[in-house]
């Protein structure tokens, strides 16, 4: 399976767009889910049930999260709300939810007579115990669920429990993604009717659909790409109306022609809601007979397909467009890098017969269309991302960044175009959608943004609202600077967090009205739905939107953007497991790094070679009392000044590396900078965002 990466949208906006906040009483509890972590590695909830749109909530620092470590982005919790003497509100911790109290997943301990069973959650400290007798059949090491026994319970003590399954090794290569998708509930397999609907799928005939064989549309994908639900083409305008204007195909895969609604594959892909990418696996939204066979747009082969046929002028304005359901062969499937080194003037022997009809018109079609995207000035945050690179044996053989290819922001701004001609269409034809929204930066990100300016030397005037090119300024000012790493980091931060909504507020972080997702309906299932919208709306056959899924459209936005989120928390958690595997035998070692979180606690570090994060205890820097400044983004030593500011390079130590949790533990070893700032004021320490007093190493 492949993770492409997919934009965005299109069509400029005329001016910031956002929703208006509605200041409503809050519950005095309730269930929220961590949606977001800005610059100081601060938490903020948002409630599960929301019909108000409100902001994210700041979480409050908690007693626990210094024995048990902070929540992580998508778990679920149960809070109190609390307002503050300045007016604000404040999530104070109960409960956690997102891994049952009594349900944990662990690795099995033996000793001193005993069985005991950690948590693979570094966040949870709390071991269970196995009554004698009953474990037997475990073996040291071995990965069970277990469920803790209330008939047994003791006032102290680790909590005696029973183990539901065993469900692997932790010498398993394989366990990292095992445990993420144990620990986030990530649905798997398929049941044996959707397997049976899936085999029994079909290309459909040709009536009702229009013949698209004739084109040379092609997929570019990354080279380990096992679908392909893409394809692409474009060619001159040859309306005398449009000099030098183009025509762009988008093809995407029909995958609505083989779910239909209502239907068991229907039904789990929904509960799936996506993909979910690990380093050694996938966990198909769809089963392979349909995402790796009937819908992957295969080189030679009649597949369905839902077409977006897009003009646009020379200046890369959009001009028109239309759908079409049709049938569709690919010419060819090029890796990313394959047509990447044909452009630049080394085809091979598959891209040399399409460089003068195929590759060279595409190309400068995108080029139009790349003056556009410049007019429109969507965030140009840069994204460092690293990949996983697996042995033979299943271990991490390398960690290396991304490449970033002329080719990938092509397929990219293809992709944005086709999104928003879907969602304009369903506009149009009123037919209800699920956006993909993006709200534009809060006032308290806008003004925590301007204090860590401020604290660098970097102007920024606080009374200007959010507006992408402002944010491109900056990044292109600091860009060759010292700052340059976290400027790009804190803007990043300071962003919202992207959700499906069946309501439009547009998208602020590509500049645009309207959005929808198109493009991956393998993947994704609120593709799927907007498929089926348009196929309802052009009247293009009898499978589109239902009644009762248009009725159920703002539950499907609300579900798919929970699946989205624990899809991105299991992500995280079995790639840090992976790194920390890869660095567990380089402990004592020492790493360049950066600082890239500041909290009460400690420093959150990034490690330079592997882009691996790791935490610093406040309580190993020495024995200064340090205080949180949250506006400077620092630790500050109280009688001397001295400094841990965001952002800085650093020299660190490996001291731990567990691969069970994911966890990796630094020992610093830079010095403070010299104490030339102000010490924050002691009634901010006083309200719990102080430091703590350090122990001497």
């Amino acid at each position: 399976m492949k993770r492409p990466p997919r934009g965005g949208d299109r069509r400029a906006r005329t001016a910031p767009r956002g929703r208006r906040r509605r200041e409503t009483e809050l519950p005095p509890v309730g269930v929220v889910e961590v949606a977001e972590r800005d610059a100081d590695g601060d938490l903020f909830v948002r409630l599960v049930k929301d019909d108000e749109g409100r902001a994210p909530i700041r979480l409050a620092p908690s007693r626990e999260e210094q024995t048990a470590g902070a929540p992580g982005l998508g778990d679920r919790l149960l809070v109190r709300f609390e307002r503050l003497e300045d007016g604000t509100v404040e999530a104070r911790l109960v409960k956690r939810l997102g891994q049952s109290a009594h349900r944990v997943l662990g690795v099995v301990r033996k000793g001193r007579g005993e069985i005991r069973i950690e948590p693979v959650d570094r966040r949870s400290k709390e071991s269970l115990i196995i009554p004698p007798g009953e474990g037997r059949a475990l073996s040291e090491g071995d990965l069970v669920l277990a469920q803790v026994d209330p008939a047994r319970s003791r006032p102290y003590g680790p909590k005696p429990a029973r183990v539901l399954e065993t469900v692997g090794r932790e010498d398993d290569p394989r366990a990292a993604s095992l445990l993420a998708i144990h620990t986030h509930g990530i649905p798997t397999g398929f049941s044996e009717d959707a397997e049976a609907e899936a085999r029994a799928a079909r290309v459909p005939g040709a009536s009702g659909r229009v013949d698209l064989t004739r084109l040379p549309l092609i997929t570019i994908d990354p080279a380990d790409a096992r679908d392909h639900d893409d394809a692409v083409f474009a060619e001159p305008d040859d309306d005398p109306k449009n000099p030098g204007g183009w025509v762009v195909w988008v093809a995407i895969a029909d995958v609505a022609a083989a779910v239909r609604p209502g239907s068991s594959l229907d039904q789990e892909a929904r509960g799936k809601g996506n993909s979910v990418y690990f380093p050694d696996r996938v966990e198909p939204m769809l089963p392979e007979a349909l995402s790796a066979e009937l819908c992957s747009l295969k080189v030679g082969e009649l597949r369905a397909c839902l077409a977006a046929r897009m003009v646009f002028g020379a200046d890369g304005a959009k001009r028109a467009h239309r759908f079409e359901r049709g049938l569709m062969r690919s010419a060819a499937s090029l890796s990313y890098e394959q047509a990447q080194t044909a452009i630049d003037g080394a085809p091979d022997a598959a891209t040399g017969p399409l460089m003068d009809n195929v590759l060279r018109p595409l190309w400068s079609a995108y080029r139009a269309l790349a003056n556009a995207r410049a007019r429109r000035s969507p965030l140009e945050i840069a994204s460092a991302e690293r990949r996983i690179v697996l042995g033979v044996d299943g271990k991490v053989a390398s960690i290396t960044p991304r490449a970033s290819l002329e080719a990938h922001r092509l397929i990219e701004e293809f992709m944005i175009q086709a999104n928003v001609c879907a969602a304009e269409t369903l506009e149009r034809r009123r037919t209800p959608l699920i956006y993909r929204v993006h709200d534009s930066p809060s006032a308290d990100k806008m003004d925590a943004l301007a204090d860590f300016l401020e604290s660098v030397g970097i102007p920024w005037n606080k009374g200007e609202p959010p507006r992408t090119e402002r944010f491109n300024r900056l990044l292109a000012q600091s860009r060759e600077g010292p700052n340059a790493e976290i400027v790009n980091e804190v803007v990043l931060r300071t962003q919202m967090q992207a959700v499906y909504s069946p309501e439009n507020i547009g998208h602020f972080g590509l500049n645009l009205d309207r959005y929808a997702h198109f493009t991956s309906p393998i993947r994704r299932y609120a593709d799927l739905v907007v498929h089926r919208g348009l196929i309802r709306a052009l009247g293009l056959g009898d499978d589109g939107l239902a009644d009762a899924d248009v009725r159920a459209i703002g539950e499907t936005a609300e579900h798919v953007t929970m699946t989205e989120r624990r899809a991105m928390a299991a992500e995280r958690d079995a790639t840090d497991r992976y790194v920390a595997a890869f660095l567990a035998d380089r402990v004592g070692a020492d790493f360049a790094g950066r600082i890239t979180g500041v909290t009460r606690f400690g420093l959150f570090v990034r490690l330079a070679e592997t882009g691996a994060d790791g935490f610093v205890p406040i309580s190993t820097l020495g024995g200064e009392f340090f205080i949180h400044d949250e506006k400077a983004h620092a630790l500050v030593g109280q009688d001397t000044g001295a400094l841990w500011r965001l952002g800085r390079p650093v020299e660190v130590r490996l001291r731990e590396a567990t691969p069970i949790t994911g966890g990796l533990l630094f020992e610093m070893l830079s010095e403070p900078e010299a104490g030339n700032h102000a010490s924050p004021r002691r009634r901010t320490f006083q309200r719990g965002r102080a430091g703590h007093r350090r122990r001497g190493r």
